[in-house]
Protein backbone atom coordinates (compact mmCIF):
# COMPACT_ATOMS: atom_id res chain seq x y z
CA UNK A 1 0.00 0.00 0.00
CA UNK A 2 1.20 3.34 -0.92
CA UNK A 3 0.97 7.05 1.31
CA UNK A 4 -0.98 9.49 -0.69
CA UNK A 5 -2.54 13.25 0.61
CA UNK A 6 -4.91 15.08 -1.32
CA UNK A 7 -5.56 18.39 -0.45
CA UNK A 8 -8.79 20.26 -2.01
CA UNK A 9 -10.39 24.10 -2.65
CA UNK A 10 -13.59 24.47 -2.19
CA UNK A 11 -15.80 27.61 -2.89
CA UNK A 12 -15.95 30.39 0.20
CA UNK A 13 -19.72 30.62 -0.23
CA UNK A 14 -20.37 27.14 0.97
CA UNK A 15 -22.37 26.98 4.64
CA UNK A 16 -20.62 24.75 7.39
CA UNK A 17 -23.19 22.25 6.43
CA UNK A 18 -22.46 22.26 2.95
CA UNK A 19 -19.00 21.76 3.46
CA UNK A 20 -19.03 19.30 6.10
CA UNK A 21 -21.25 17.00 2.99
CA UNK A 22 -18.61 17.70 0.77
CA UNK A 23 -15.68 16.68 3.12
CA UNK A 24 -17.92 13.39 4.24
CA UNK A 25 -18.41 12.61 0.58
CA UNK A 26 -14.59 12.64 -0.11
CA UNK A 27 -14.04 10.35 3.09
CA UNK A 28 -16.40 7.52 2.49
CA UNK A 29 -15.29 7.66 -1.14
CA UNK A 30 -12.00 7.13 0.03
CA UNK A 31 -13.41 4.31 2.77
CA UNK A 32 -15.63 2.35 0.34
CA UNK A 33 -13.04 1.71 -2.12
CA UNK A 34 -10.66 0.36 0.81
CA UNK A 35 -8.52 2.91 1.56
CA UNK A 36 -7.06 3.98 5.19
CA UNK A 37 -7.79 7.62 6.32
CA UNK A 38 -4.48 8.11 7.98
CA UNK A 39 -5.08 11.86 8.45
CA UNK A 40 -7.27 14.83 8.03
CA UNK A 41 -7.55 18.47 8.76
CA UNK A 42 -9.72 21.40 8.13
CA UNK A 43 -7.37 24.35 7.18
CA UNK A 44 -10.56 26.80 7.37
CA UNK A 45 -10.59 29.62 4.80
CA UNK A 46 -7.55 30.96 2.99
CA UNK A 47 -6.20 33.27 1.04
CA UNK A 48 -5.94 31.89 -2.50
CA UNK A 49 -2.72 32.72 -4.21
CA UNK A 50 -4.71 34.14 -7.11
CA UNK A 51 -8.12 34.44 -8.22
CA UNK A 52 -10.26 31.20 -8.87
CA UNK A 53 -13.07 31.52 -11.07
CA UNK A 54 -13.29 35.20 -9.98
CA UNK A 55 -13.00 34.11 -5.72
CA UNK A 56 -9.89 35.28 -3.94
CA UNK A 57 -10.50 32.63 -1.17
CA UNK A 58 -11.51 29.11 -0.53
CA UNK A 59 -11.91 26.44 1.86
CA UNK A 60 -8.86 23.80 2.65
CA UNK A 61 -9.08 20.19 3.52
CA UNK A 62 -6.42 17.37 3.55
CA UNK A 63 -6.72 13.90 3.92
CA UNK A 64 -3.79 11.75 4.00
CA UNK A 65 -4.55 7.70 3.51
CA UNK A 66 -2.95 4.72 2.36
CA UNK A 67 -4.21 3.45 -0.60
CA UNK A 68 -3.39 0.49 -3.30
CA UNK A 69 -3.59 3.47 -6.01
CA UNK A 70 -6.43 2.11 -7.77
CA UNK A 71 -8.50 4.79 -5.96
CA UNK A 72 -6.71 7.56 -7.31
CA UNK A 73 -8.44 8.05 -11.18
CA UNK A 74 -12.09 7.92 -9.44
CA UNK A 75 -10.85 10.16 -6.70
CA UNK A 76 -9.75 12.58 -9.19
CA UNK A 77 -12.67 12.35 -11.40
CA UNK A 78 -15.39 12.72 -8.33
CA UNK A 79 -13.01 16.24 -7.71
CA UNK A 80 -13.67 17.46 -11.59
CA UNK A 81 -17.65 16.45 -11.29
CA UNK A 82 -18.08 18.28 -7.96
CA UNK A 83 -18.82 22.05 -8.40
CA UNK A 84 -18.00 22.53 -5.18
CA UNK A 85 -14.56 22.24 -5.53
CA UNK A 86 -12.58 24.42 -7.26
CA UNK A 87 -8.69 23.27 -7.15
CA UNK A 88 -7.20 19.74 -6.02
CA UNK A 89 -3.87 18.40 -5.55
CA UNK A 90 -3.20 14.63 -5.23
CA UNK A 91 0.20 13.79 -4.19
CA UNK A 92 2.15 9.81 -3.41
CA UNK A 93 4.08 10.41 -0.21
CA UNK A 94 7.71 9.28 -0.41
CA UNK A 95 9.46 7.16 3.13
CA UNK A 96 10.52 11.31 3.84
CA UNK A 97 7.03 12.34 3.14
CA UNK A 98 5.59 10.26 5.49
CA UNK A 99 8.21 10.73 8.22
CA UNK A 100 7.34 14.55 7.77
CA UNK A 101 4.02 14.19 8.73
CA UNK A 102 4.25 12.06 11.79
CA UNK A 103 6.59 14.58 12.93
CA UNK A 104 4.62 17.35 11.80
CA UNK A 105 1.20 15.63 13.82
CA UNK A 106 3.59 15.05 16.99
CA UNK A 107 4.54 18.79 17.02
CA UNK A 108 0.95 19.71 16.72
CA UNK A 109 -0.11 17.78 19.41
CA UNK A 110 2.65 18.02 21.93
CA UNK A 111 4.00 21.36 21.04
CA UNK A 112 6.08 21.81 24.41
CA UNK A 113 7.68 18.30 24.04
CA UNK A 114 9.28 18.89 21.08
CA UNK A 115 10.69 22.33 21.84
CA UNK A 116 12.47 20.96 24.97
CA UNK A 117 13.90 18.08 22.36
CA UNK A 118 14.72 20.32 19.93
CA UNK A 119 16.31 23.25 22.72
CA UNK A 120 18.01 19.81 24.32
CA UNK A 121 19.26 18.70 21.03
CA UNK A 122 20.63 22.59 20.55
CA UNK A 123 22.44 22.90 23.34
CA UNK A 124 24.51 19.45 23.03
Amino acid sequence: MNNYETVFITTPVLSESQMKETVDKFRTLLEENHSIIVNEENWGLRKLAYPIQKKTTGFYYLFEFQSDGKILPRLETEYKRDERIIRFLIVRLDKYGVEYSIRKRKKRENPETTTKTENTSKEA
